[in-house]
């Protein structure tokens, strides 16, 4: 149904036509169909003979028994540009019916003519709001307001109050465009509603010492964001901008935490990945203030400090990022987003949180579930392990059965390796669990490419040094020629129980034959005894195999004697026949 227009006495004495309800742009909005991004753009969809009843003029107060008529006279506004008819609008409330043509302008083809009329009604709202041109409080229903017994001045300003929902609602469907230009000016243009409201609330009874913040609107614009079946990181990357904001970034989590349980009880226990891709997308983008200090920088800003508002303060904030971190991580999630989550989760998650003990269920699950996924959870478990306590059974177990051949190819093998060496740092650990990892790489090295050697050598030297009793690796010598003379087991996944101490580590020798110069030289150490320095393995995690291609050419070359005699003339080595059977002239 169109927004509907009426005539209102005024104080002066005439009457003007006033614009449509708040939530009439839905009623308003064109519902586009499959083929109608082939129409042309920017012009009126022609009316069908029952336009006429959805076109009817609402009755006030002083109409008697006029007939429901159409608005067959041109409104002042009417084939104006949209910036004439910005003015005429702001001009004089005898114009207001020309927003009727502003908001019909948003249904256009072109995108030329959508993005001025966002433009337009960007400027026109956010004056209007500024004015105080828009009804404060509790607003009745169109229909209500316009038959009540309200003076002209409260009519315009309903009527009003309703054009602007209507607007904030065309908005909200416009950020689900094809046009990327109209989805980012869609956003910015309602902040710019939010931003405005807030300092102008439309709230009854706000005054300089309340806190208003339009949480509906906002709430409106996050569930827009969360798109269940389409993919929204671009809408995301725009709204990622205002997330800077406290209030924003306090309202958006409380949003979200709230939306998460309503769309996932809907699915019943079955996994959403677009919806949940979209979540991580939004929860990734917020970014929790490094300092202890409460935000300083604000969307609305507060206009008096007051103690019931919690945006402001930084131990509300933690608080709401945790509970949202929470429900998002309560359902089960599916492989690939499981990866991204535990990629950022150390660093961006667990130091902001107020409990992170919370999260030791979710990083012990996905400790379980090995493969990648349990290399990525180690560092959140490190950072529970380390700062507060955890005790993780069978930890050390778990950790021996991720040593696989595969763990030397992942790209977070570096950030695995490291961990493994703070993990077995510790010289309380017992030399057969020590022996048991050293012998378990010792093996895998045999089929590793070069730049891995170089990390896991000297790695494996360093378990060495720390533990002196775990020598007896290097010193144990053995006639067997078989592989299957070994005494360790090496599909044990105990390594209690894999007989590594009764083994020795063979394969060190093996690699001293290596055909890369570099691991023949970094397995030729064992040859020595070994130093009590360890060697330092961080420049050696991210060693890649086209680094190391890159760095041969810039290695200095020993000089080669060319000749093992010294010659004395062209033809005058010693012992030489060519000076007997020839003679040069």
């Amino acid at each position: 149904m169109a927004a509907p227009m009426m005539e209102v006495e005024l104080a002066a004495g005439t009457r003007t036509r006033t614009e449509p309800g708040p939530g009439d742009v839905e009623r308003h909005q064109h519902q586009r169909g499959p083929g109608d991004g082939e129409r042309g753009a920017g012009t009126r969809t022609e009316r069908g003979p029952g336009d006429v009843e959805r076109h009817q003029r609402q009755r006030g107060p002083g109409d008697g028994e006029r007939g429901a008529g159409t608005r067959t006279e041109p409104g002042p506004g009417d084939g104006a540009p949209l910036a004439a008819r910005l003015r005429l609008v702001l001009g004089s409330r005898s114009n207001a019916n020309a927003v009727l043509d502003i908001l019909e302008t948003l249904e256009a083809e072109e995108e030329a003519d959508t993005l001025e009329a966002i433009r337009t009604c960007g400027r026109l709202f956010c004056t209007l709001l500024q004015r105080g041109d828009l009804f404060v409080g509790q607003l009745p229903g169109e229909d209500e307001a316009m038959s009540g017994d309200y003076s002209a001045e409260t009519k315009y300003r309903m009527w009003m109050r309703h054009r602007y929902q209507a607007c904030a609602q065309q908005l909200l469907g416009l950020m689900l465009h094809d046009s990327e230009g109209v989805q980012r000016l869609c956003v910015c243009t309602l902040m710019r509603f939010i931003q405005t409201e807030g300092r102008s609330p439309l709230v009854q009874g706000a005054d300089d010492s309340s806190c208003v913040f339009p949480v509906e609107l906002l709430k409106s614009v996050v569930e827009r964001l969360l798109q269940v079946e389409t993919d929204s990181s671009l809408l995301i990357a725009c709204f990622q901008e205002y997330l800077r904001y406290a209030d924003v970034r306090y309202y958006t989590m409380a949003c979200t935490a709230d939306h998460i349980p309503r769309v996932m009880q809907k699915a019943k226990g079955a996994l959403v990945p677009a919806y949940q891709l979209n979540v991580f997308n939004l929860l990734a983008s917020i970014h929790m203030p490094a300092g202890q200090g409460d935000p300083r920088a604000f969307l609305v800003k507060p206009k008096r400090k007051c103690a019931e508002y919690k945006a402001t303060k930084l131990k509300e904030q933690k608080k709401k990022f945790e509970q949202v971190w929470l429900v998002f991580l309560k359902y089960k999630l599916p492989i690939a987003l499981y990866k991204k989550v535990l990629v950022i989760f150390h660093e961006a998650v667990l130091p902001h949180m107020s409990k992170p003990t919370l999260m030791i269920d979710f990083l012990t699950a996905a400790y379980d579930v090995g493969g990648a996924i349990s290399l990525l959870a180690l560092s959140g478990l490190f950072n529970l392990i380390h700062q507060h306590n955890l005790e993780y059974p069978d930890f050390y177990t778990k950790l021996y059965s991720l040593l696989e051949p595969s763990v030397l190819h992942v790209k977070y093998r570096a950030r695995f390796f490291h961990l493994l060496n703070l993990f077995l740092s510790s010289s309380h650990l017992p030399a057969y669990l020590v022996a048991a990892f050293s012998k378990r790489l010792s093996r895998l090295a045999l089929t590793a490419p070069p730049n891995s050697l170089l990390m896991v050598i000297p790695l494996i030297c360093n378990l060495l040094r720390r533990h002196p009793s775990c020598r007896i690796l290097l010193h144990r010598t053995t006639d067997a020629t078989e592989l299957s003379a070994d005494p360790y087991l090496v599909d044990e996944e105990d390594p209690a129980k894999c007989r590594a101490l009764e083994s020795s580590l063979w394969e060190l020798q093996a690699l001293q034959r290596h055909y890369h110069p570099d691991v023949a030289g970094a397995a030729a150490v064992i040859k020595k005894a070994l130093c009590d320095q360890e060697t330092d393995l961080s420049a050696l995690f991210d060693l890649s195999t086209p680094e190391l291609f890159e760095r041969e050419p810039r290695k200095r070359a020993c000089r080669a004697p060319l000749e093992f005699e010294a010659a004395d003339g062209i033809l005058g080595r010693r012992r030489c026949l060519v000076p007997q059977l020839w003679a040069l002239e």
